[in-house]
This record gives structure tokens, C-alpha cells and sequence, in this order.
């Protein structure tokens, strides 16, 4: 909430993020898929970039080994990001989700509600608001 948001974390609830492994980033936008690598790459995680559900698929399955989670938008060409999350579910039924969205939490996610979304983040995100949300997916 807004009051939560103005009172600085107290440092024992935030753990320091630990970049280690890969993450996935899917989007058919390639300024996303820039931004995004360049914030990740930036915190330490290695990543790899899918423009499509069925390009996530693949690289997904040949990467999984080191694929810590994947970011993935809601709306693109091919398979969607519902699609496309419920056949990673298939593949991996532990993957870590993060879904981008420029559309707001609770139109967005209502579809994955009980389906084990590991989060959410609102498009444009900057860098802090990328922290937050993979400490949640990543913890």
C-alpha cells in the first residue's frame, strides 16, 4: 500500500537479491527485451531472449538447467503469455513466473489465479520496481 511504500524497508525483510543463474525474458517488444537484459545483466544474471511463446519454449527446454525464472509479457504474437506459461508448467511444473504486463495486476493475472504465477509487474517498470519483484520470485 501507499503508507508501506513510504517507510524504508527494514533491512532483515528484504534479503539481498542473489543474481545467480539465467533468466528467461519474453517479449515481442525489442525495446522490453532491451531494457529488461540491460536491468538484469546489470544485477548479474546472465539472460536469454525469447520474441515469442514458441521461441520461450525452446530455449526454455534446452536451457531449464539454468533458467532461475522467466519474465514473460501477457500479450504476444503465437502463443500467448497464458498459453505459453501453462506449457512451461508442463515442461518445469516449478517454474518461477514473472509476468510483465502494461495492463493493471488484477486484469492480468485473473486467468493464472491459482495456477502458481510466481508475480507480477507492471509495465514500464524501473529498476527498484524489478528488484522487488524478483526478490518475490526468487526467494
Amino acid at each position: 500500500s501507499q503508507a508501506e511504500s513510504l517507510v524504508p524497508p527494514a533491512a532483515e525483510h528484504q534479503p539481498p537479491l542473489v543474481a545467480q543463474g539465467t533468466l528467461l525474458v519474453v517479449d515481442d517488444e525489442e525495446t522490453v527485451q532491451a531494457v529488461a537484459s540491460r536491468m538484469l545483466e546489470s544485477l548479474g544474471f546472465r539472460v536469454l531472449v525469447a520474441g515469442d511463446g514458441r521461441q520461450a519454449l525452446t530455449l526454455y527446454a534446452d536451457n531449464r538447467a539454468q533458467i532461475v525464472g522467466v519474465l514473460m509479457d501477457l500479450t504476444m504474437p503465437h502463443l500467448d503469455g497464458e498459453e505459453t506459461f501453462r506449457e512451461l508448467r508442463r515442461i518445469e511444473p516449478q517454474v518461477r513466473v514473472l509476468l510483465m504486463s502494461g495492463y493493471n495486476e488484477q486484469d492480468a493475472i485473473a486467468r493464472f489465479v491459482g495456477k502458481g504465477l510466481a508475480g507480477f509487474i507492471q509495465k514500464p517498470f524501473n529498476m527498484s520496481d524489478l528488484k522487488v519483484a524478483l526478490r518475490s520470485i526468487l526467494s
